[in-house]
């Protein structure tokens, strides 16, 4: 059973123009749905939001196995959409150590450039988790400091 906030059951479809459609109580299709987690980074498998166009809730799941299969795949592709979040492997050079900087990095993704604004803009998440923030608001996270290379901590370490 679907927990929700006001008890909305739904299933879920993309239209012709690619966007998540939720089909509600009596057929009624609410166009622009965002499925959303409560927390991301901490606990990615619980609890999850759809929202409509506006920002207000449809409904809450505490886990994704609540959904029928095909309706939890578009979730899930809809969610990995929202949540691009390369993972930093390898810092390569940064052309200053003083901000703004330019940051060459080796992520998950492929190899990428970034500009770093401030120092500010790396947070530490639970130990020794960071995430890095470029200027067009793009995260990067950085899984474990100890697993970096001796030149990205030295790198990193400057900024720290």
């Amino acid at each position: 059973m679907i927990e929700t906030k006001s008890n909305v059951d739904f299933s879920l479809k993309r239209d012709l123009f690619g966007r998540l459609v939720a089909i509600v109580k009596d057929g009624v299709e609410k166009v622009g749905v965002v499925p959303v987690r409560a927390f991301p980074i901490s606990a990615p498998t619980a609890g999850f939001a759809l929202l409509d166009a506006e920002g207000h809730e449809l409904a809450w799941l505490s886990d994704l196995a609540s959904l029928p299969r095909p309706d939890r795949e578009i979730f899930e592709q809809a969610l990995s959409a929202r949540e691009f979040t390369p993972e930093i492997r390898r810092l390569l050079e940064v052309s200053s150590f003083a901000t703004p900087s330019t940051w060459t990095v080796e992520t998950d993704r492929g190899p990428t450039r970034f500009v770093l604004k401030g120092v500010e803009d790396i947070r530490s998440l639970t130990p020794p988790r960071l995430m890095v923030t470029d200027s067009h608001g793009v995260n990067y996270l950085i899984q474990s400091l100890n697993l970096l290379d001796r030149h990205s901590r030295k790198l990193l370490d400057r900024f720290l």
